[in-house]
């Protein structure tokens, strides 16, 4: 009894600080006060109209979408080719591949971005679009690397040796035998850099050029000169969009793995 209650005010209390400030912030998106901390008497989707009319916000969006579609596709490239690659190497190789591709994740967020900065002003690339989608593919491809390869340890072993006694080359196993078996985990790969390509702030900080912003320096950029603006409280429905969103990509992603869970329980 004691332990079932325990796990319900858990889950309570999680549910409690990690969704009540999402649902204020939606209810707040609704309401035309200027400032955050006051109530309007006024309702209604003005602050929607206002973020779809105002030109400087909707071309801060159109950068960070095109941002992280690029930084993700070029991500999920490279992070699959390094997985496969990885996968048919040998038992040292792969170890060190592993070890070397998971420091990115747990290395602080800081470091590699000011790391990035030096290196590509010692190159002479300095803080433009260039370094920028540098930064992006840096933080995102260990995600995709480290989606892909439970998907590859599933495999038979012998699936690819199969196709080739087949017949087929060496391209063609690849095409035709794994990657439909792996596709999973690099569409998994994908949305995961795209989440993360969308929301980071710190690389984006010291890489971007200085009149390049994303929706993630933008907001911080207006709230850290008071929050004053007439663009500030449209940022309120725009972030309820983006949580929406991703709700979106979640229940995509979640009803695409399980139909392709079925169709693998029919095939058996």
């Amino acid at each position: 009894m004691v332990k079932k209650i325990i796990k319900i005010a858990y889950i309570v209390l999680a549910l409690a600080f990690i969704y009540a400030p999402i649902i204020l912030l939606t209810v707040y998106s609704f309401n035309l006060s200027p400032s955050i901390g006051i109530w309007s008497k006024k309702w209604g989707f003005g602050l929607y109209k206002q973020l779809f009319t105002d030109k400087s916000i909707m071309q801060t969006v159109l950068n960070t979408v095109v941002l992280a579609l690029l930084a993700s596709v070029c991500s999920t490239i490279l992070g699959t080719i390094g997985a496969i690659g990885t996968f048919y190497s040998k038992r040292k190789v792969k170890g060190a591949s592993n070890a070397l591709t998971q420091i990115p994740v747990i290395n602080a967020e800081i470091v590699t971005a000011i790391s990035i900065a030096l290196v590509c002003s010692m190159f002479a690339f300095g803080r433009t679009y260039a370094s920028l989608l540098i930064g992006h593919i840096v933080l995102c491809f260990p995600f995709v690397y480290l989606s892909v390869i439970p998907k590859l340890k599933q495999l038979d072993g012998n699936l690819y040796e199969a196709a080739l006694d087949l017949g087929a080359s060496p391209t063609k196993a690849l095409f035709k035998v794994i990657l439909p078996e792996i596709l999973p985990g690099i569409f998994s790969g994908f949305m995961l850099a795209v989440t993360l390509s969308l929301d980071d702030y710190i690389i984006t900080t010291f890489t971007r050029p200085p009149t390049f912003d994303t929706i993630s320096t933008y907001v911080f950029d207006a709230y850290a000169k008071g929050g004053k603006g007439s663009s500030v409280p449209a940022l309120r429905a725009l972030s309820t969009l983006i949580f929406v969103l991703m709700i979106l990509i979640l229940v995509i992603q979640n009803v695409s793995a399980s139909r392709r869970h079925k169709k693998n329980e029919k095939a058996r």
